[in-house]
């Protein structure tokens, strides 16, 4: 197999997956214009949150870094910014940076223009840019330029013995071949961060994930609450999971083998390649979002009991150990690597298998969640709100 994809050459020298023309929204309150225009213009994509105002500190530095990120991702080719007027999250400094890329990019705001004079001219714009992203064509780039996020939801047994393990394997391929892989998700390496930190380039990558899986443990603890039945959820427990130890000795084999190059908070862009680690929630929704906008291009997304969940910037890969679910969910399941538990297929035949639909996807073939028009998007919530 050709270590090749075809892909998108951006203005900044990135290389998409997919090109889009992008609608964000930098607060809850224009959501509405937004659906609107979105469904005026037709090829366009559109994100939709609950944020951008009312926020301070740490919690507001998410949701700007997010929104960035977002509209930064090598899948997006041109962005219109549609803002309120009055919002914490500045259309206007907002639009600023991602024009420092390169990218073409517009911003609208309502308080500005009135309701129907920015749909009027957010109609304009969006069939401006989809004229210009139509003219794109694909050609072919080596396989050390993507990035690809790794998830897992609705995880079972299955999923440490089959769907993780193979993902791994993947893993291990694309970082050999010079990519970038980001794993996530810090309350599912709780338990497990002694083997990872095996792993580490040097001591301050160390460090900085155990502060991370640290300030998790401290935010539960000071809670007062008790993480389980949340984590593992009811339906990790009913698919046989039974600790959080246990979820994350499963978890953590998604990221392969090779060395931890960087540690990186939620939604930041990597500055190294190979193995990252990205501090996210356990929330698929919110942890596949701060992928995305730490720049991956594409996911891998494993799940043992099923789960429909995809992205509006960046396909979802969805793989399965668990034959049940290859049968029950079928349609939107991308790879099922049941053949592993059946005894059907060795580990290393079942991670080629994955990693051809990795190559096939990155060059444009559509994802189950794609073509089922799952497009879930959620900023992570910190704290100080008002």
């Amino acid at each position: 197999m050709g270590y090749e994809f075809l892909g998108y050459e951006n203005v900044d020298g990135s290389v998409g997956v997919r090109n889009k023309v992008l609608i964000l929204p930098t607060v809850i309150c224009v959501n509405d214009v937004v659906r609107k225009l979105n469904s005026l213009v037709s090829s366009t994509s559109a994100v939709l949150h609950t944020c951008g105002c009312t926020q301070l500190g740490y919690d507001y530095e998410l949701t700007y870094r997010t929104l960035l990120g977002t509209a930064l991702n090598p899948n997006v080719f041109s962005v219109l910014i549609v803002g309120l007027g009055c919002e914490k999250v500045s259309p206007h400094k907002l639009g600023d940076e991602v024009a420092k890329s390169g990218k073409p990019v517009e911003v609208v705001e309502v308080q500005e223009l009135g309701y129907e004079s920015t749909i009027e001219r957010g109609v304009n714009i969006l069939r401006k840019f989809v004229e210009d992203v139509s003219r794109l064509q694909r050609k072919p780039f080596h396989i050390s330029e993507l990035v690809v996020g790794l998830e897992c939801g609705g995880s079972d047994s299955t999923s440490s013995i089959a769907a993780n393990p193979a993902v791994g394997y993947v893993s291990d391929k694309l970082v050999d071949l010079g990519g970038t892989v980001i794993f996530a998700e810090t309350p599912e390496v709780i338990g497990a961060e002694h083997l990872l930190l095996k792993r580490v380039r040097d001591e301050d990558v160390g460090r900085k994930l155990i502060k991370y899986v640290r300030w998790f443990e401290d935010e539960i603890l000071e809670s007062g609450l008790d993480i389980r039945g949340t984590n593992p959820t009811p339906g990790n427990i009913a698919g046989g999971l039974t600790t959080i130890e246990e979820k994350s000795l499963g978890a953590i084999i998604k990221s392969g083998s090779r060395t931890i190059e960087e540690v990186v908070d939620y939604a930041e862009r990597p500055r190294r390649k190979g193995v990252i680690f990205m501090n996210t929630p356990g929330y698929d929704v919110e942890s596949v979002t701060g992928l995305v906008a730490g720049g991956a291009q594409l996911i891998i997304f494993t799940t043992g009991r099923g789960t429909p969940t995809g992205s509006p910037i960046s396909p979802v890969i969805k793989v399965t150990g668990n034959p049940e679910t290859c049968r029950k969910l079928g349609e939107v399941i991308d790879v099922c690597v049941g053949g592993i538990i059946e005894g059907r297929e060795s580990l290393d035949e079942a991670g080629e298998k994955l990693f051809k639909k990795v190559v096939e996807v990155a060059s444009g073939r559509l994802t189950s969640s794609e073509i089922l028009g799952h497009n879930e998007y959620s900023i992570w919530r910190v704290k100080t709100s008002f």
